[in-house]
């Protein structure tokens, strides 16, 4: 996508944003797909095992986690209420970058139709998460797909895009100029 058309698109978002308090997370939600896909273009496909220090995830790894917490956390809010296995936290190792593009794709369509798919009252209805029976979390699904679907999933983009640089790989204009790419020029 030419930096033009990036800049279109998100003016059009910006300016439907006021269509509806669901539409407005859609559209952020279409934007900052884009923007994570970018991100994911720009790794090197020979360092998917990096790993910037031996308690980091692998760039791989990292990858793979930031593909899939849309569609995860679309599967997460669907009940009531989910109860919480760690064990069932730990993203795979992808094999290549086919496999992350891949689940980038599932993810974001399992996100958005979940997302399209939320009326009022499920949007505002109170969403807990259990760990051994015991709530850990309770807020409305709405509130959940803000800060854990859409937050969440910016910080670790913004952790891969570090990844990036000490990979010395281009990094891409997120929210304005990287040191690789000024969409203003």
């Amino acid at each position: 996508m030419t930096q033009t058309a990036q800049m279109t698109q998100t003016t059009q978002a910006f300016e439907s944003t006021f269509e509806s308090p669901f539409q407005s997370i859609v559209n952020e939600f279409r934007h900052e797909t884009a923007t994570t896909r970018r991100v994911l273009d720009r790794i090197p496909a020979d360092r998917l095992t990096w790993r910037p220090h031996p308690k980091s995830m692998s760039v791989g790894v990292l990858a793979m986690h930031v593909a899939t917490i849309p569609g995860n956390i679309a599967n997460l809010l669907q009940p009531d209420e989910f109860e919480l296995n760690p064990e069932n936290f730990a993203p795979p190792a992808p094999k290549n970058l086919a496999e992350i593009h891949s689940a980038m794709d599932q993810s974001a369509d399992s996100a958005e139709k979940f997302l399209n798919g939320l009326d009022e009252k499920t949007a505002y209805a109170t969403w807990r998460l259990m760990s051994n029976g015991r709530e850990i979390l309770a807020q409305p699904r709405i509130g959940v797909v803000r800060a854990i679907m859409l937050n969440h999933w910016y910080h670790h983009r913004g952790q891969l895009s570090v990844y990036l640089r000490m990979l010395n790989a281009p990094v891409p204009s997120i929210y304005g100029p990287s040191a690789d790419e000024n969409p203003f020029a």
